[in-house]
């Protein structure tokens, strides 16, 4: 059975975007940066609480980006592509590849509330007393925390960007109250940016932010629209396990059949997985995200 969850069309959802005098206007100064990050996270705050956005599945399509990010910074040319199929196409237990393995830490991390036992599981290489050590970073405001843990690991190893970037998302994501980590200063920070250090990096954080404030709100309202229309047509579906599925698809980035069906619990066949996904791509609700004609994915 799909969970109870507000009433909602396309037609009455409206999220608003980032207002253009955050969006647009160049921080030339530190005082004007965190001006600009405090209203655009302020926006952000508003959009979290709207029922309407999928939570789940928003995290985790933001975690593929910041994947992406983090493969252009290890030197990787895998897109989003090329990530999802090197996760969703590798036997659970295989090595999924060094890009695979990026995606796996950022969709680990974004999947359950931050805690220093869940990160040590989702990061490789980082120990607890580190990660505790990160989340109790001190400082003025939220995203000076960040950019200072962001810059102690640096630091430490210059080549341990996703471990970095992972972290100070968590610790921006904690200095809000919010319970799960959001992808936001990794969404938008470039490579030369991850060699500032001090009020140079605080700059940057703060830029970063409204950018990344911008793709978050932006993908929000595209995916409450897409989730309402899927929602929708639940009554229209026939296949056993049905509900599961629609779960599913608004909680994950991508799925394959064969795992649908796994995580259906019984409930579907790898044929039927196969036949309700396709049955979703007829009704315009869910995507085909591979354009291949065998060993597809499917996502919202």
């Amino acid at each position: 059975m799909t969970k109870p969850r507000p009433e909602a069309t396309v037609d009455t959802i409206a999220i608003p975007p980032l207002p253009g005098w955050i969006a647009t206007s160049r921080s030339e100064t530190l005082e004007d940066a965190a001006f600009r990050s405090g209203a655009a996270l302020s926006v952000l705050h508003l959009v979290a609480g709207q029922a309407v956005v999928p939570q789940a599945l928003w995290r985790d399509r933001l975690a593929l980006t910041a994947a992406e990010v983090c493969a252009r910074l290890a030197g990787r040319r895998e897109g989003a592509a090329g990530l999802r199929d090197a996760v969703h196409l590798t036997r659970p237990g295989d090595d999924p590849g060094p890009a695979g393995a990026i995606l796996q830490q950022w969709s680990r991390a974004v999947a359950r509330p931050i805690s220093v036992a869940h990160l040590t599981k989702a990061m490789d290489g980082v120990s607890s007393e580190r990660i505790a050590l990160c989340l109790d970073a001190s400082g003025r405001n939220a995203v000076d925390r960040a950019a200072a843990v962001l810059g102690a690991m640096l630091a430490d190893n210059p080549r341990a960007e996703t471990a970095a970037l992972i972290l100070s998302d968590a610790v921006l994501a904690k200095s809000m109250g919010r319970d799960h980590l959001l992808p936001m200063l990794s969404l938008a920070l470039k490579p030369h940016d991850l060699r500032l250090r001090d009020n140079d990096l605080r700059l940057a954080c703060h830029r970063a932010i409204v950018a990344g404030a911008g793709q978050a709100v932006t993908l929000a309202t595209d995916l409450a629209r897409r989730a309402a229309r899927l929602q929708a047509v639940v009554p229209k579906l026939r296949a056993k396990c049905a509900g599961r599925a629609v779960d599913l698809f608004l909680s994950r980035d991508a799925m394959a059949p064969a795992s649908l069906a796994t995580e259906s619990h019984g409930g579907l066949s790898d044929r039927a997985a196969r036949r309700l996904c396709d049955r979703l791509v007829n009704l315009g609700t869910v995507r085909e995200l591979t354009g291949r004609d065998s060993f597809r994915l499917y996502g919202v």
